[in-house]
This record gives structure tokens, C-alpha cells and sequence, in this order.
């Protein structure tokens, strides 16, 4: 008889949580364990050690967070930094209480230095200046791939964290003013095709470099390092303590970016772009050499995840009517 290992993902009605729990979900040895927010208050530290107390876990993905783009980081930073360290405080110490041995924690490429040298390397952390827009986020971030390695540290944990460039895909948030770039430009394209207008203001000027991941190759890589027996760069390394980079290590502009998502929507306007807004960080791109060696690479790319993702949207627009 199979013994299947109980694993909890926090944050399943999320992006990331969803896809992790669609792929653990095919998996013949795990039970899955999930709470909605209504059933487990994961910024309530009792009702979280309470939770790991009763439930023989045996993994956790910490992928809970509140998230959000420059308007909804600059509008709330209180909010921001203040919940994302509660949920990560609380779970990953109850995780140690209840003696669970493997947690991966999902932190975000935002943790990194805004003028970082390109592609960026996991030990660029803590070399500079934060991007000003998102700082409160990237600090509740950074602070979560320190409790892990603490943990590590002190009682011999095996917590691991994986920082992910630009996430986009299925169940994404296309609100109109909290979203990321992606969906945001998904739902602000499928508008003005509906609308038959003949232009779409973009905001910034178009140059900063992004990188993109599909988020089920962001659950495959989770699900990939989580699983790994030790985490080694090469045979003169020591074991990593905590954090590896999660992107595909290829950037596009945003005009770039902009103009393929018109094309994956199939609006044929003028594209103008607002340069009084603001365009963020010049560049950000992952260095994935760690990843790559550790035996995980990216399969889908820009274009064919932005159709998915699309697809995905006008399946579900319905739920996006705010």
C-alpha cells in the first residue's frame, strides 16, 4: 500500500499555489493539504501553530503572499510589508514547532539591488539600494530568505527558497489598477478590442528590460528543488543554504513585451507610450546557471504563455469585472 506524505500549499487559490497544486495533484504519494483564507487566518500566529500542530505534514509550500504591482506597492506599502511578514513569520516558525523538516519558500526577484549587475547572481543580495517602489514588499521578502536560512542554521532545517522572475499565467490578477504588467496588458487590450478603440496608452517608455516566466514552469521548478536530495552548485561548492534564482535567463523590452500581447489579443491600434509614468528598475534579469545545473530549465515561452494566459482570461473574465 502507497503511504502518501501530507503537503501543504499555502496560497493554493493564488497564482503560483494553484499551479504547484495542480502538478502535486498528479502525484500517486501526496495528500494534499489546503486552507482558504477563510478557513486559516495565516496572519493569526495561534490559528497558524495551531494548524501545524494537528496535521501530520510532512512539506510545506509557502506560497501565500499579498501581492501587486507599482500602483498597488506604492498605494499600500503599510499593508505590504506588515501581511507578508506575518504569513511568513507564522508559518515557517510553527513549521519548525510541528518538527517539519522540508519548507520552500517563494520569494520574488524584487529582493535584489535596483542597479544589480546583469543577468543577476543569488549573492548580489544586499549589495545596494532596493527598487523605492516596491521596497516595503522586497524587505518582508529578503526578510523571509533569512528566516529560512536562520532556521537552517540554528536547528539543522532543510528550508529552501526560490526567487522567481516576473510571473504571469492562470489565475493571475487582471484587476485594472492592482495588477502586474502582464495581465494588466492582457485585460487593457481585450478592452479596446471590444470597444473598437484606435489606440492603448502604455505606461513608462517602453526600454526597461523584463524578464517572464510561465507560472506552471515556475510550479515545476518549485516542485523540482524542493524535491532535490541536497542543493549543490558544482563539486566544489557547499550546500545552498536557502535561495536560487527561477526565471527562463531571457529579457525582452516592455515596448517589446507590450507589442507581443497586442498580437496574442489581436488589437490592431496605435500603441503610444505615457513617459510621465514610471518605468521602474532598467533591467532585471535572472542569472539561472545554478538552476540549470541543478537539472531544471524553462519550457514555455513568451509568446506561447501569453496565449495561454489569454486564454486563461477570457475564460474567466467574468471573475474580473472590478
Amino acid at each position: 500500500m502507497n503511504i502518501k506524505k501530507k503537503v501543504f500549499v499555502a496560497g493554493h487559490n493564488g497564482m503560483v499555489g494553484s499551479a504547484i497544486v495542480r502538478q502535486l495533484s498528479t502525484a500517486d504519494d501526496v495528500e494534499l493539504i489546503t486552507r482558504s483564507r477563510k478557513e486559516l487566518d495565516l496572519t493569526n500566529q495561534q490559528a497558524v501553530i495551531d494548524f501545524f500542530q494537528t496535521e501530520n505534514i510532512v512539506q510545506v509550500y509557502l506560497a501565500a503572499a499579498k501581492v501587486g504591482g507599482i500602483v498597488a506597492n506604492s498605494t499600500y506599502p503599510a499593508d505590504f510589508i506588515y501581511e507578508n511578514l506575518m504569513i511568513q513569520c507564522n508559518i515557517i516558525h510553527s513549521a519548525h514547532l510541528a518538527n517539519i523538516q522540508q519548507l520552500l519558500f517563494l520569494g520574488s526577484s524584487c529582493i535584489y539591488p535596483k542597479l544589480a549587475e546583469q543577468p543577476i547572481l543569488e549573492n548580489a543580495l544586499l549589495t545596494g539600494k532596493l527598487e523605492e517602489t516596491n521596497e516595503p514588499y522586497a524587505i518582508a521578502k529578503i526578510a523571509g530568505i533569512k528566516l529560512c536560512e536562520s532556521y537552517n542554521r540554528q536547528y539543522g532545517r532543510d528550508y529552501r527558497s526560490v526567487m522567481p522572475t516576473n510571473l504571469y499565467g492562470a489565475h493571475d490578477n487582471f484587476h485594472p489598477e492592482n495588477s502586474h504588467v502582464i495581465p494588466a496588458l492582457i485585460r487593457r487590450f481585450h478592452e479596446a478590442k471590444l470597444n473598437n478603440d484606435k489606440e492603448v496608452v502604455a505606461w513608462g517608455s517602453g526600454k526597461p528590460m523584463r524578464e517572464f516566466l510561465y507560472v506552471d514552469d515556475m510550479a515545476g521548478a518549485s516542485i523540482h528543488v524542493m524535491n532535490l536530495d541536497k542543493l549543490t552548485y558544482d563539486e566544489n561548492t557547499e550546500p545552498m543554504l536557502s535561495h536560487i534564482n527561477v526565471g527562463t535567463g531571457i529579457d525582452c523590452t516592455i515596448r517589446e513585451l507590450v507589442e507581443t500581447v497586442a498580437k496574442v489579443v489581436g488589437f490592431e491600434g496605435i500603441i503610444k507610450f505615457d513617459k510621465s509614468k514610471p518605468d521602474g528598475a532598467p533591467r532585471k534579469l535572472m542569472n539561472v546557471d545554478r538552476l540549470k545545473y541543478l537539472g531544471w530549465e524553462y519550457s514555455v515561452n513568451l509568446e506561447d504563455g501569453l496565449r495561454l494566459a489569454y486564454q486563461w482570461f477570457s475564460d474567466n473574465q467574468h471573475n474580473y469585472k472590478g
